[in-house]
C-alpha cells in the first residue's frame, strides 16, 4: 500500500526535519530582529534629543524659545511619527498643547518609557528629560515621543514572511525528499524485481552484489544465505517426500496384493490367518514409519528435552542391551561397554537413541564380532561412541548418514525393522538435548555416536 511506501516515509521524515530546522532558524531570526526593532524607536528618539538638547540648555530668553518652538513644529510636520511636548509652569515656554494625561506622565521619573495615547493601537516610546531654569526660562519637562506602529507592523510582516518561507521550504523539502528517496531506492526496486523471479523450483538463482550501495550489501548477503538454506531445505523436502512415498508404497503394495490374492477364491481359515498375520507385520511397519516421521516433525519444530534427570550412561546402555537381547543373540555378536559418566537426560529419548545406534551396529556386524560402546567424559561434554567392525564407508557418504532415508547402498531392500529413519532420530534426540552427532570410519571400524553437554 502507498501508506507503507518507504519513499513517502522518507519524504515525511525530510519534511519533519525541515520543519524543525526552519522553525528553529526562523524563531532565532525572529527573536534577533525583534530585539533589533525594539531598540530602533529608542535609538531614534535619543538621536532627536541629542540634536535639540544643546539648544534648549544654552538659551533661556523668549526670543530663542520662539525659534526652538518653530523648529519643533517643523520637525513634527516632517515626520508624523514624532511628537514633542514641553511642560512648564509658564505657558509661554510650553509646546504641543500638553493635556492632563501628558502633564501627569511628565511628572514621572526621567528616562525612556512607554506611553499609550487614545486613538492609537500601539504605544509611543517616550524620552522624558528635565531642564533646569536658564535666564528667564523656568524649569522644563521635555518629552520626545515616537509612534511604534511602524516597527510593530514591520515585525508582523517579518513573522508572516518567515512562516510563509518555512511552509514553502517544508513543501519543497518534502517534494525533493520524495524525489531523492525514489532515486535512492532504485537499487532496492531492482532487487525486488530480481527476487520475484526466485520461486520454487527455481531457487538456484542469487541476488547480485555488483553495483549496489554498501548499505544493501549486508542485506543481499543475508538474503542469499537465507535463499541457500531455503534451497537446501526445499531439496531435502522433495527428497523426503519421494522417500516417504517409496517407503509407504512397499508395505501398502504388499497389503493390497496379499489381500487381493486372498479374495480371489475361497481359502481355508489357516490361510486367512497367515494373510492377516502378514498384513499385521506390514501395518506394524507402517505404524513405525509414521510414528518416526511424527517424532522427527516434532523435533523439527524445535522441541527440547524437558524432563531431565541425572543418570548413569552405562546404566542406560545396559538397559538398551537388555531390550536388544534377542536381536544380539540371533546376530551372534557381543557388546562391550567401557567407561561411564553421569549427565542430565530425558531417559526415554536417550534410550531410544542408544537402541537405534546399537541396532544399526548389529545390522552391519558379522556374526562372532564384538561391538564396543565407549563412554568418555570430556571438559564440557560426554561422548558416547558405538563402534562395530565392518567395511569402510566412503568419505562422501559420512556427512549424510544421519539424514532421513539415506543409505550407502541405495539398492538394499528394507526390512521391517529398518526404514532409514533410525540415525535421523538419533540426531534429532541429540539436538533436543543440545548435543551433536558424529561418525568415523577408518581401519575397518565404523563408529557412530552422540555428544551430550555435561
Amino acid at each position: 500500500m502507498a501508506t507503507n511506501s518507504i519513499a513517502l516515509r522518507l519524504s515525511s521524515l525530510f519534511a519533519l526535519v525541515a520543519m524543525l530546522v526552519f522553525l528553529l532558524i526562523g524563531w532565532a531570526l525572529y527573536l534577533q530582529v525583534e530585539k533589533g526593532l525594539g531598540q530602533l524607536p529608542a535609538a531614534e528618539v535619543e538621536a532627536r534629543y541629542s540634536v535639540l538638547e544643546s539648544a534648549v540648555t544654552r538659551f533661556g530668553t523668549p526670543e530663542h524659545w520662539a525659534k526652538i518652538s518653530a523648529k519643533l513644529k517643523l520637525l513634527s510636520e516632517e515626520d508624523k511619527r514624532i511628537r514633542f511636548w514641553v511642560v512648564s509652569d509658564n505657558p509661554t515656554y510650553e509646546f504641543g498643547n500638553p493635556d492632563a494625561a501628558i502633564r501627569q506622565f511628565a511628572k514621572g521619573p526621567p528616562g525612556m518609557r512607554d506611553m499609550a495615547l487614545a486613538g492609537h493601537e500601539f504605544p509611543f516610546k517616550v524620552l522624558v528629560s528635565q531642564f533646569p531654569a536658564q535666564d528667564q526660562r523656568p524649569p522644563l519637562r521635555f518629552l520626545i515621543a515616537i509612534d511604534t506602529e511602524t516597527f510593530w507592523q514591520t515585525q508582523h510582516s517579518l513573522l508572516i514572511a518567515l512562516i510563509g518561507l518555512a511552509a514553502a521550504g517544508i513543501v519543497l523539502a518534502s517534494v525533493l525528499g520524495y524525489w531523492v528517496a525514489r532515486i535512492g531506492l532504485k537499487p532496492l526496486v531492482s532487487l525486488s524485481l530480481e527476487a520475484r523471479k526466485l520461486a520454487p523450483p527455481r531457487l538456484s538463482g542469487r541476488l547480485q552484489l555488483s553495483s549496489l550501495p554498501p548499505e544493501l550489501d549486508q542485506f543481499v548477503s543475508s538474503f542469499n544465505s537465507t535463499l541457500e538454506r531455503v534451497e537446501q531445505a526445499y531439496s531435502r523436502l522433495e527428497s523426503f517426500n519421494a522417500d516417504v512415498a517409496h517407503e509407504l508404497r512397499s508395505p501398502l503394495t504388499n497389503l493390497i496384493g496379499q489381500t487381493q490374492v486372498a479374495l480371489t477364491r475361497g481359502r481355508s481359515a489357516e490361510h486367512y490367518f497367515e494373510v492377516l498375520q502378514s498384513n499385521l507385520e506390514e501395518l506394524e511397519r507402517l505404524r513405525s514409519i509414521i510414528n518416526d516421521m511424527l517424532f522427527l516433525a516434532s523435533a523439527d519444530q524445535g522441541s527440547k528435552a524437558t524432563e531431565l534427570t541425572s543418570t548413569s550412561l552405562a546404566k542406560e546402555v545396559a538397559t538398551a542391551l537388555d531390550y536388544l537381547d534377542f536381536i544380539l543373540e540371533d546376530a551372534h555378536v557381543r557388546v562391550e561397554v567401557q567407561g561411564d559418566a553421569s549427565v542430565r537426560i530425558e531417559k526415554a529419548h536417550l534410550r531410544r537413541a542408544l537402541i537405534n545406534l546399537l541396532h544399526n551396529a548389529v545390522q552391519h556386524t558379522e556374526p562372532g564380532q564384538v561391538i564396543r560402546v565407549d563412554i568418555q567424559a570430556q571438559d564440557d561434554h560426554v561422548c558416547i561412541g558405538v563402534a562395530n567392525p565392518g567395511a569402510e564407508i566412503a568419505s562422501e557418504h559420512l556427512p549424510m548418514l544421519f539424514e532421513r532415508f539415506y543409505r550407502v547402498d541405495a539398492s538394499r531392500s528394507n526390512s521391517g525393522a529398518n526404514h532409514g529413519l533410525g540415525l535421523a532420530i538419533v540426531k534429532a534426540i541429540a539436538l533436543m538435548h543440545g548435543g551433536t552427532v558424529f561418525v568415523h570410519s577408518q581401519q575397518g571400524v565404523n563408529t557412530f555416536g552422540i555428544n551430550l553437554p555435561r
